[in-house]
């Protein structure tokens, strides 16, 4: 009984094997057109179809790892620290973190690793967010096949939706506020960085388990200066989003997770209003809370996958 099991053994063993010779990424230096350095890793064969993750705050493109690790086998995946976080360089000002120039960040990744092949593109949280931006720029019309958001509500869709709900529902729109109220603390000058500089890796570690309730969560060895200089991100685009929300419509097929239990955005940023923005537009729900690329990443990857592949090139 034992022989006969060997060969099946030996296959899973030369599998997972290839799976993990194709873990090691190429690694890259993107220079912005306003002189940043973005880190940015490609993962897997050039041959497949293309797809770019982006990550949320506090995270870098570590985050991703699990995913990965799921997905390397089916596409050439292209990851990039975001400005600010990860090993990419730090901007001076405020200003330099606006949508319009992450956009730009975007753009000049895409550009230096992939050429002019379209892609597939996924993001979560602020990743989600930043991106939402070239989802909805006509320029990248047929450059982005599919669009797989994850806890990141377009800026301009959630101000419309925050206005109405002013209007009718004025219970409603204090409820989504309430979610939000770390958005008005990252706005404070001096204690929001200086928190995050107190703040370890295995800390970090216990809260994301907290909310996901599950241990072993993968570590970000880099949350204190993921932290710290992340919060530009809220500084320079909630309040002109708030103020002065801007008529974007998604220029490729959109699939939104939707996360049933997430601690920090609400469901109906996504099923009330993206429809309103998007021709094609999908959904699915998840049992799970805002980090659920860590949490659930098998999930999560096949979401990602299972849309890509309906909209090929």
């Amino acid at each position: 009984m034992a022989l006969m099991a060997m060969p099946n053994l030996t296959n899973n063993m030369v599998n997972q094997n290839k799976k993990e010779t194709t873990m090691h990424p190429q690694i890259h230096t993107v220079q912005t057109s306003d002189h940043q350095f973005l880190c940015a890793k490609t993962w897997g064969k050039p041959e497949l179809p293309a797809l770019v993750l982006v990550h949320g705050y506090p995270d870098n493109q570590e985050v991703w790892e699990p995913i990965i690790h799921e997905l390397i086998n089916e596409f050439y995946i292209v990851t990039y620290d975001v400005r600010g976080a990860g090993e990419s360089s730090i901007p001076k000002h405020i200003r330099d973190y606006r949508l319009e120039r992450l956009s730009l960040d975007l753009e000049a990744v895409v550009n230096q690793l992939l050429g002019h092949r379209p892609f597939h593109l996924a993001a979560h949280d602020w990743g989600s967010i930043q991106t939402w931006e070239s989802v909805t720029e006509p320029r990248f019309k047929d450059r982005i096949l599919s669009y797989t958001t994850i806890s990141g509500p377009c800026l301009d869709h959630a101000a419309m939706l925050l206005g109405d709900e002013i209007k009718q529902n004025p219970v409603g729109f204090l409820k989504k506020l309430s979610k939000s109220w770390y958005i008005a603390a990252f706005h404070l000058p001096l204690l929001a960085p200086t928190v995050w500089q107190f703040l370890t890796a295995k800390q970090w570690a216990k809260v994301l388990s907290g909310l996901e309730k599950k241990s072993n969560l993968p570590l970000n060895h880099n949350i204190a200066k993921d932290g710290k200089y992340g919060i530009n991100l809220y500084r320079a685009n909630f309040i002109p989003a708030l103020t002065k929300p801007r008529e974007r419509y998604a220029q490729c097929p959109v699939q939104a997770v939707v996360l049933t239990r997430d601690a920090f955005v609400s469901p109906d940023y996504i099923l009330k209003e993206m429809p309103k923005w998007v021709d094609q537009f999908e959904y699915v729900e998840l049992d799970a809370n805002h980090w659920a690329i860590l949490s659930q990443p098998q999930t999560i990857a096949k979401y990602i996958a299972g849309f890509a592949q309906r909209h090929p090139v």
